[in-house]
């Protein structure tokens, strides 16, 4: 495998400092920074480790040659925007990948399929920011889509390519709230690729969503925290891959 390259020593920002280690120009975004640890451990080569600031962890390493970071990015989209803005506009991040979880919300999605986000609708107020005479659609990058849709039909990995939500509530007082996005197509629900979709339309980057559905809100059924990793395994293969472009 190879070496990380040499480069000039980046400067900190509030949540990131380097101490002299490299960051990648594609970026893998687990919402959990242990996860994104385990990622680390488990995928890539000549690890180095680029951030601890408040325990958000963040390694890059090589993967098949190829030069990959991987960070936690907390959960919201208050948090992952700031990561995702200080990657793209200090550190040169080009490609940034969401890989987490998600609950489904159609009946007919099993625990363990793959969801990629190709839209993320979302109940926040984060894309007023930019004050459009309309409202934003935030969508993944079609580089990125494709290639992953191309990596899935290699292996023969069914994957659900189609609209998610990106919600700022977690624990919702209105009981209809999911029930009325489902009735529009919508597959799953998670907290955070809205923001980031968004983030990197602004920053004229790439970016994208791929999600293992973790549990069922319309049948009820739910994985145990093993069999999640087990089922995160086939999504770090289709993602991984995405590094090479």
């Amino acid at each position: 495998m190879s070496e990380l390259s040499e480069r000039p020593e980046m400067p900190d920002t509030p949540h990131i400092n380097p101490q002299g280690a490299p960051i990648a120009r594609t970026v893998l975004l687990p919402g959990d920074p242990l996860r994104a640890k385990f990622i680390a451990d488990t995928y890539l080569d000549d690890v180095v480790q680029f951030n601890a600031v408040r325990n958000m962890l963040g390694f890059t390493g090589t993967w098949q040659g190829h030069e990959v970071s991987v960070m936690g990015s907390g959960m919201g989209i208050p948090s992952i925007s700031l990561y995702a803005h200080e990657l793209i506009h200090v550190y040169g991040a080009q490609r940034l990948i969401r890989v987490g979880s998600c609950g489904a919300m159609q009946p007919e999605l099993d625990l363990y399929e793959i969801i990629v986000a190709q839209g993320a609708c979302t109940d926040s107020r984060f894309l007023s920011q930019y004050n459009l005479p309309g409202t934003f659609a935030p969508i993944a990058s079609w580089r990125l889509l494709r290639a992953i849709t191309e990596e899935a039909a290699r292996r023969g990995t069914e994957v659900h390519v189609g609209n998610i939500l990106s919600s700022d509530i977690f624990y919702n007082a209105d009981d209809t709230a999911i029930s009325r996005w489902a009735r529009m197509g919508v597959l799953g629900v998670e907290m955070e690729s809205a923001g980031l979709y968004a983030v990197a339309a602004d920053a004229g980057v790439d970016a994208l969503g791929v999600f293992t559905v973790s549990d069922n809100i319309v049948t009820g059924a739910a994985t145990s925290a093993s069999e999640r990793e087990t089922a995160f395994t086939r999504m770090m293969e289709l993602a991984l891959p995405l590094a090479a472009l």
